[in-house]
């Protein structure tokens, strides 16, 4: 059955579980409403309103007229004059009229009408006031066991409704009929949307972008690329914190898998390569669309109907593997998953909160806005992003900037004359709402540190806590740009790594590099006598243990060393100036020695991993401070 018709019907249950008797005798107007009934049934709706409104003329007390011609008009979404007619029929609702039974039907009518509106405080005191005398065998239905959970999770949204004002985005966005989905970069200085200019068959979609200048203005909206757009539709798109990944819809396009599937393009040396579709392993022969990918685009989110789901759009995920092949779909649960719709998913930038719309999970009404949080790798039970966020409209995807400043979101206008145009709206998002710790993010360029020429490197952040990578980036192979992200409070590590180059290490809270816009990584040549600081590396004071945050550090070097065979490495550890000579010369040695068995526990040969203890004889800086002495307490690896 389709949902108008649903609808209906609860109102004929209601009316039979009172019994269906009149509220007048005049058996003309009987007889006009019966074909009334028979002409809903037959879903010629004007014509059983017509029917409806001629018994009320011949009969102005007709209450089930007005009930069932007021449920017709809300069905039709003429929901001014379903008030009207309403209000109409309730003021006749008097005296001997004012029975349990039609007492019940305007309730439950109203209760409706209320809903459709948007009215909510109004619909939660109309049921209240109502469900006393609502009929027992009418509340076994699932009509009214819907209604009552709706009106129960109202009664825990009312008290907590939050303050939001929308903002139209200024000109010279916003220029076209039709403009759509917007996703953003980290650094919110980016901002693509699907661009259309009507709804006709030859309309079709594109993928635009446009960048903020210095003056805080976006500049005029261009086609993305030559190379992604085509004479085939390219429409809702997702790109990785940094710009440097887009996966987008296209449909009907002659490569296709099914009716819409999704495509990935590269930007590589500042230029996007030609888009591949993304294959049987993620695409199906069915609908596959609204993409969205993790920060460092490692996982993909996006739904589809796929077989295999729990109900009509499922939302399903797949994982970039470390060649850059894609692994096969998985759906993403019935946690999320109902047996209704779930679109537009959206993996906030700290890979923690999945945000996505849903008709299938308790809401206002029609597709809400939910998030489902990320614990132990596990997602939550999803959370109403609550009122006006969501109400009785449809809310179909919503974008959350990196610095948790601006919603995005796309709404729909129709025009006198009935042209519809979607314009790309934001608002500053609640603080309510609770997003994890902020991020940072820090730009900057990876040289050759001997011939000052850009290197592709990769730049990965991983927690020193559990040794988990929080983010992996690429640097551009044709200027050395990057862009990464930092969790404020993590305590981490940043890893530049580009094979036949020795690694560049960072503490991220110790050197000071979260928010910073101009970072200069400058990468060595492998080559002899080439040495680098071994940074991430701890020992408990005054002893020579490895500490648990040590491990990422020491895979990392194992890695080097097993991507350059030829090299051997002699391991220096170094002290502060506390405590004799002597006795900082044996602990630093002790300590070079932990990590040299390490790397031969792991199956290096003992002959390329040589230690020697230095004491405090060579400070990288004057002892003069704790934090100097801190930079002093340290491990060098040297090229030999």
């Amino acid at each position: 059955m389709r949902p108008v018709l649903l609808v209906c019907f609860a109102f004929f249950l209601i009316l039979h579980a009172y019994g269906q008797t009149y509220s007048i005798v005049d058996g003309r107007a009987i007889k006009l409403y019966q074909e009334g009934e028979e002409l809903t049934l037959a879903r010629q709706y004007d014509a059983a309103i017509a029917k409806y409104q001629a018994a009320i003329a011949r009969e102005a007390s007709f209450l089930e007229a007005y009930v069932k011609a007021s449920q017709l008009l809300i069905t039709q979404g003429r929901l001014s004059d379903a008030e009207k007619l309403a209000f109409a029929g309730k003021s006749r609702l008097a005296g001997k009229n004012a029975t349990p039974k039609h007492t019940a039907e305007f309730g439950w009518l109203f209760s409706n009408l209320y809903l459709k509106q948007g009215k909510f405080t109004e619909a939660y005191r109309q049921f209240q006031e109502v469900d006393p005398i609502f009929d027992e065998a009418f509340k076994k239905s699932i009509y009214y066991t819907q209604m009552k959970g709706q009106m129960d999770f109202l009664g825990s949204q009312l008290g907590s409704i939050l303050s939001i004002e929308k903002e139209m985005l200024e000109s010279p966005l916003n220029q076209y009929n039709l403009q759509y989905f917007p996703v953003l970069t980290a650094d919110g200085e980016q901002i693509l949307f699907t661009k259309r200019d009507g709804t006709g068959n030859f309309d079709k979609e594109d993928i635009y972008t446009s960048f903020l200048d210095p003056a805080g203005s976006w500049t005029l909206p261009q086609s993305l690329a030559q190379s992604i757009n085509s004479p085939f539709n390219e429409g809702t798109c997702s790109v990785t914190a940094d710009g440097n990944i887009l996966i987008y819809t296209s449909c009907d396009a002659p490569d296709s898998q099914g009716s819409c599937d999704l495509y990935v393009a590269y930007k590589v040396k500042g230029t996007w390569e030609r888009p591949t579709n993304m294959g049987t392993k993620v695409n199906s022969r069915s609908w596959d669309s609204q993409p969205s990918l993790s920060a460092d685009g490692r996982i993909l989110f996006f739904s589809s109907n796929r077989r295999g789901g729990f109900g009509g759009n499922d939302i399903w995920y797949s994982v970039r593997q470390n060649d850059g092949t894609w692994s096969d779909a998985k759906n993403l649960g019935d946690v999320v998953n109902t047996q209704k719709d779930e679109i537009s998913p959206f993996m906030f930038f700290n890979n923690e909160i999945l945000f996505f719309a849903s008709d299938g999970h308790q809401g206002f009404g029609g597709m809400d806005i939910f998030l489902s949080r990320v614990k132990d790798g596990t997602f939550q039970k999803p959370e109403s992003l609550g009122l006006p966020i969501n109400d009785q409209l449809d809310q179909v995807a919503l974008f959350i900037t990196a610095k948790k400043d601006y919603a995005y979101f796309t709404e729909l206008t129709t025009s006198e004359d009935q042209n519809d145009r979607s314009l790309l709206y934001r608002f500053k998002f609640p603080e309510e709402i609770y997003l994890g710790e902020n991020l940072t993010v820090t730009e900057g360029k990876v040289f050759n540190a001997k011939t000052g020429q850009p290197i592709d490197a990769t730049l990965s952040l991983v927690s020193l806590t559990n040794d988990s990578t929080l983010y992996q980036f690429q640097s551009d192979g044709k200027t050395g740009a990057f862009m990464m992200l930092y969790p404020e409070n993590a305590v981490s590590g940043l890893y530049v790594e580009k094979k036949g180059f020795l690694p560049k290490i960072y503490n991220v809270e110790r050197d000071k590099i979260q928010n910073v816009k101009d970072l200069k990584v400058e990468l060595t040549p492998v080559g002899p006598g080439e040495e680098f600081v071994f940074e991430n590396v701890f020992f408990e004071f005054d002893k020579f243990d490895l500490k648990p945050e040590s491990m990422t550090s020491l895979k990392r070097l194992l890695k080097f060393l097993l991507e350059n065979p030829n090299v051997n490495i002699l391991i220096s550890g170094h002290t502060d100036n506390i405590g004799s000579a002597g006795y900082n010369q044996n602990l630093s040695l002790l300590r070079a020695t932990s990590v040299q068995t390490f790397l031969v526990n792991s199956g290096l040969h003992p002959g390329r991993v040589l230690v020697e203890g230095k004491g405090d004889k060579e400070p990288m800086v004057p002892n003069s401070t704790s934090e100097n002495q801190a930079l002093n307490r340290r491990i060098t690896i040297k090229v030999l």
